[in-house]
């Protein structure tokens, strides 16, 4: 039964998308032009490329500090990516918590620096990046930090199915 549902679904699809007909009795196209390239306008804000790290940093966090319920901010920039770890209220629940992060994300979307920012309300990593910062406010540079912003990052963004290789064997304790 269910196999006869899915068929029949399948056939209305195909047959009501080959059945278009022209809105307004326009007359279907005649001819098609196949090198006929089609020119999409870029909607997306493009990302900037980092010159000076401290000062996006800066910029960023007075971003995220400016929404609401955010108490203090903390950023990182490593290469071209900007790590973002966020305070807020102690005893707030997950919920708001969530919604928060989500509002600090669209307003760095707004900043062509902030645009692919990982934002995190993790009081761990927050620590760890108030630590980062601080060391690299004092002279240290930030590729220092390698291992540990690739630690940050890996906690904050999940493992993505597609992204695994099958053919790529496991590394001992990789799950």
């Amino acid at each position: 039964m269910k196999m006869f549902v899915a068929t029949l679904l399948m056939m209305s699809v195909i047959v009501s998308g080959c059945n278009q007909a022209p809105k307004n009795g326009a007359a279907p196209s005649q001819s098609v032009d196949p090198n006929r390239q089609v020119q999409v306008k870029q909607t997306a804000p493009q990302k900037k490329e980092i010159q000076d790290p401290g000062a996006v940093a800066s910029r960023l966090e007075q971003i995220a500090v400016s929404v609401p319920n955010v108490e203090s901010a903390n950023c990182v920039v490593f290469g071209n990516t900007a790590v973002v770890g966020i305070n807020v209220p102690p005893g707030m629940d997950r919920a708001k918590v969530g919604t928060i992060k989500l509002s600090v994300a669209e307003a760095l979307k707004k900043d062509p620096y902030g645009v692919d920012a990982l934002v995190t309300a993790d009081i761990d990593l927050n620590q760890r990046l108030w630590n980062i910062r601080q060391q690299a406010m004092n002279g240290r540079t930030i590729n220092g930090f390698a291992e540990e912003m690739a630690a940050i990052i890996g906690r904050i963004v999940p493992q993505i199915p597609r992204d695994v290789d099958p053919l790529q064997p496991q590394q001992p304790g990789q799950r």
